[in-house]
């Protein structure tokens, strides 16, 4: 079993002042397979002192540099691909290549995008020629405490850290204690890539102790969150007696209409994306609105695919869906898959109770519910597992009222071969994303939501705005 109970505090790794043990476990056997600290109020207070105190310096660090320095973060990161795809797999359940290709491979993705970014953001600009002697000038917010989830962990960790560096700030990770594991990875990488002391500190805590402790921290500007809206709520509530800064990335419960025009792999293709991590993405298409012509065709292709999905260990290699990340999330999911059945929907493919062969780890049965109605608890409740929920609509603006009847407004997916509908349908979607005809969105596009999915965007050139202020000067001394 690994032991990683050290902090990452001012450049140096350093034991936990007030802190107590956590044991990792992993989801595939149940069993623990690491044992970490969890930080107490000495240790955050720590963490944020050294933030706080190399601010100033890394604030006025030329661009150029901070660029320089995220390059070399890049390439530490590529040479530790195998230890954070090991790392991801045993803590969260990724199937091995899976956490290769997916999560280790998302941290290259945002990096490479940032840097682009970076380059050509204007960090201090004139405001017009009406004003020749006034000046735009973007700065840091400041201290940034990043409160990160265990089901995309480097994506989230790079969305926030880099984007963070990029704009002059120091920063304090606390990252999920489910997996916490690929951020002590990443925090070797920050350290092997010469990152100015003070500028990238690592806590290990749970949300109560040092998540709780950041929000409410008088010398942390800025808050950069992604959680459940549960967690997202408490942070805001605590973090406005201090008025500093909130970005929230948080659930979903996204619609995917299927118009009877969509092309003969929409269906396939949304039930993948939604089993996808195990059904572990907030982003995940979990709602499957179905047209009344292609209703019945549609369900029955559903429950085949999810069928045909296998399920195994997360150390094992090949293309199936691994556990869910714990006995919680395992249970909740369960729950709402019996709820589902209680309420009155169909079930097509799946159901209660672990895969067949299965009698230990956290392994869910890929399900598919049919005759679905809006107002059923799997259809507002966003369940985190490989669940999915089939609805049928008649028309255009059927469809569009019911997946916009939700107090989630993250991503939307339209499958149509008529491109004014499906136009129409990305200005009618209130969600802070729309993926249309299985077209991902492009490198450098702002990730995040509406309604109770949030507020912020991550990602490319928002992602860095996210963490920056904007300073009006008048009265500019040209070429002074």
């Amino acid at each position: 079993m690994i032991e990683k109970r050290q902090f990452y505090i001012n450049g140096t790794w350093a034991d936990p002042i007030a802190g107590r043990e956590h044991h990792v476990i992993d989801p595939s056997t149940e069993e623990p397979c690491a044992v970490i600290s969890l930080g107490g109020q000495a240790d955050t207070d720590a963490a944020v002192a050294a933030a706080r105190a190399a601010l100033p310096g890394w604030m006025a660090t030329p661009v150029a540099e901070r660029i320089a320095h995220i390059e070399k973060i890049l390439e530490v990161y590529k040479s530790r691909g195998e230890d954070m795809a090991q790392a991801i797999s045993v803590e969260m359940g990724a199937p091995i290549d899976m956490a290769r290709q997916q999560q280790v491979g998302a941290g290259v993705w945002h990096m490479t995008n940032f840097l682009k970014a970076a380059r050509e953001f204007e960090f201090d600009a004139p405001l017009g020629d009406h004003a020749p002697n006034d000046r735009i000038i973007h700065e840091a917010v400041g201290v940034v405490g990043m409160i990160t989830p265990w089901n995309w962990p480097m994506n989230q960790v790079t969305l926030k850290v880099i984007a963070g560096l990029v704009a002059g700030c120091t920063m304090v990770l606390k990252p999920s204690e489910e997996s916490p594991l690929n951020a002590v990875v990443f925090a070797e990488i920050i350290h092997e890539a010469g990152l100015p002391k003070g500028v990238f500190n690592l806590v290990n805590g749970d949300g109560a102790g040092v998540g709780s402790q950041l929000s409410a921290h008088e010398d942390i500007d800025m808050i950069s969150f992604t959680g459940s809206a549960r967690a997202g709520k408490l942070i805001a509530k605590s973090a406005a007696d201090t008025l500093k800064r909130v970005s929230l990335e948080l659930g979903g419960k996204g619609a995917n209409l299927i118009f009877a025009d969509a092309d003969e792999k929409a269906v396939k293709r949304g039930v993948i994306h939604c089993m996808n991590n195990t059904g572990q993405s907030c982003n995940a298409p979990t709602r499957m609105l179905v047209q009344r012509d292609k209703y019945d065709s549609a369900v029955e292709e559903a429950a085949e695919v999810a069928a045909s999905l296998t399920v195994g260990p997360a150390s094992e290699e090949g293309r199936h869906i691994g556990p869910v990340v714990n006995e919680v999330q395992f249970n909740m999911i369960q729950d709402l898959i019996q709820k589902g059945i209680d309420e009155g929907a169909r079930l097509v493919a799946g159901g209660t109770g672990r895969p067949e062969g299965f009698n230990k780890g956290f392994y869910v049965r890929p399900t598919v519910f049919a005759d679905v109605t809006n107002d059923m608890t799997i259809a507002r409740e966003e369940i985190f597992g490989p669940v999915l929920s089939i609805i049928s609509f008649d028309t255009e603006e059927d469809g569009l009222a019911i997946a916009n009847d939700t107090p989630y407004g993250l991503t939307n997916y339209v499958q149509t071969s008529d491109g004014a509908r499906a136009n129409r349908l990305a200005r009618g979607l209130r969600s802070g994303m729309v993926e249309m005809n299985g077209q991902s969105r492009g490198a450098g596009a702002p990730f995040g939501g509406m309604k109770q999915s949030g507020y912020g965007r991550e990602g490319g050139v928002w992602g860095i705005e996210d963490f920056l202020e904007v300073k009006a000067v008048s009265g500019w001394t040209p070429d002074a």
